[in-house]
């Protein structure tokens, strides 16, 4: 089949040919026609893929694939039912071995694009020996299909919720508490609430299992403080659930895209739930943030204390840092730990968290980055180490020019966005550091998603 001879004579409609170079951030292919690039869902690196142009832009084309006329020795058959539908896993039609070349690929692919580095020191990508079950919290949305209760995400650029009832990347006790609580507004008729007729009651199911407690904490988000059958259901739950340490109802009245609302209700047990992290142990309130894969959690830490280089005479500031993991994970290391979060909830939970591991020489505070660091070095403070963990549009520029201004010796970037941490590590090679080695971790198998731990040394002059 030969397409048109020029990228730009091109239509939506065309059918084209095109092998596949790399995956995309998002897990797409990656290919190539007459230069021009081609972005593909569902394929993989060296498929050579007939598709069918759904979208033209000047720098790039989208297009569907219609046949597969050469297929990658990593291509498998999805074991999800709804892989595709649902939206929460990009890449399980690609083995293990596939999944983590592609994702190195992919933060190569960034720092070449965006930083200009063609010989990144990258270390081997920490993969898991199981990458199933990995995921300690469900948060489902609630309606109904067919007469029955469906619990799930909405699909892609709709309202359409997707039943994902048993989700192979979940834990298979996240996945049967799930099921229990449905059962348990089933049989009490609890009415579940209807977005298009604003009726009913219940909307979110949230199930957190603690994978070294073994405890399980229940929320429900509803519309009201009213709960008909509270002491039914209650009941009906800690029968299902014998882990169950807490019952709890969240009210968020207000049509939003956010889960949760303002205002949590204790119905039952425990407020929050023991869990821990190596010898770090953590009180998690339901609307407290924790890391959903643990595991990959204490080997992403182990890197970034192997980052920092800590002899016990360092000041490190750690910034970004929500409920202090990363600091209270580093503080029997260092000499002092200041961390830095914008959500005084967050803070709170910190405080809290080195109280209860005896962390005596870490201080957390409520602030930007961007304003408290060029503060404290005004006042003579001047960090050994500073670590950051942004979300994913990465690093203020303001905070980049603070780090850059305060001269730390070493610099440790934990990032969840390859394209983010490429276009920040530009402005730091540019300030005289240099970019000792990446360490990626893969956080969250089946998905797109890499994490990566970066060590930015300030070079000497």
């Amino acid at each position: 089949m030969k397409g048109p001879e020029h990228a730009e004579e091109l239509r939506v409609g065309d059918k084209i040919v095109v092998t596949i170079k790399r995956l995309g951030i998002n897990g797409e292919g990656v290919g190539y026609y007459r230069r021009k690039a081609v972005f593909i869902d569902g394929v993989l690196p060296d498929e050579v893929v007939k598709a069918k142009v759904t979208h033209i832009e000047p720098k790039f084309i989208k297009a569907d694939p219609q046949f597969i006329e050469k297929k990658s020795a990593h291509r498998i058959e999805p074991p999800c039912p709804v892989f595709g539908i649902c939206g929460g896993c990009q890449i399980q039609h690609i083995n293990y071995e596939g999944q983590l070349r592609g994702k190195e690929n992919i933060i190569l692919e960034a720092f070449s694009r965006y930083a200009g580095i063609e010989d990144l020191k990258m270390k081997p990508m920490i993969g898991m020996d199981h990458p199933w079950g990995y995921r300690n919290k469900a948060q489902l949305q609630l309606g109904e299909k067919n007469g029955q209760l469906i619990a799930g995400l909405y699909s892609a650029n709709s309202h359409e919720i997707v039943d994902i009832t048993g989700c192979p990347i979940q834990h298979p006790k996240v996945n049967e508490a799930v099921q229990k609580v449905k059962e348990a507004l089933e049989l009490l008729h609890i009415p579940i609430y209807k977005e298009r007729t604003n009726t009913g009651l219940v909307r979110t199911i949230i199930v957190r299992y603690g994978f070294q407690s073994g405890h399980i904490q229940v929320t429900l988000v509803t519309v009201s403080d009213k709960l008909p059958k509270q002491d039914q259901l209650i009941k009906a739950i800690r029968l299902g659930i014998p882990e169950v340490t807490g019952i709890s109802m969240n009210i968020n009245p207000k049509n939003t895209s956010l889960i949760f609302g303002d205002r949590t209700i204790l119905l039952w047990g425990e407020e929050a739930m023991e869990e821990s992290l190596s010898d770090l142990e953590f009180n998690l309130s339901p609307r407290a943030f924790f890391q959903l894969n643990p595991e990959q959690t204490v080997k992403l830490y182990e890197s970034v204390r192997v980052a920092a280089g800590l002899t016990g005479k360092e000041t490190v500031v750690d910034a970004y840092c929500g409920t202090g993991t990363i600091g209270l994970w580093l503080a029997p290391y260092a000499k002092e730990v200041r961390g830095i979060e914008s959500i005084p909830e967050a803070v709170e939970d910190a405080k809290e968290n080195a109280v209860r591991n005896n962390r005596n020489n870490v201080t957390f505070y409520t602030g930007q980055a961007e304003e408290l660091l060029p503060r404290w070095v005004k006042q003579g403070y001047t960090p050994d180490v500073i670590i950051a963990d942004p979300p994913r549009t990465g690093l203020d520029n303001r905070f980049l020019d603070a780090v850059v201004r305060t001269k730390p010796k070493r610099f440790v970037y934990v990032s969840c966005n390859p394209s983010t941490l490429a276009k920040d590590s530009k402005v730091l090679l540019d300030a005289g550091y240099s970019i000792e080695w990446v360490q990626p971790v893969d956080m969250f198998p089946q998905t797109a998603h890499v994490e990566c731990c970066t060590l930015f040394v300030k070079k000497d002059k």
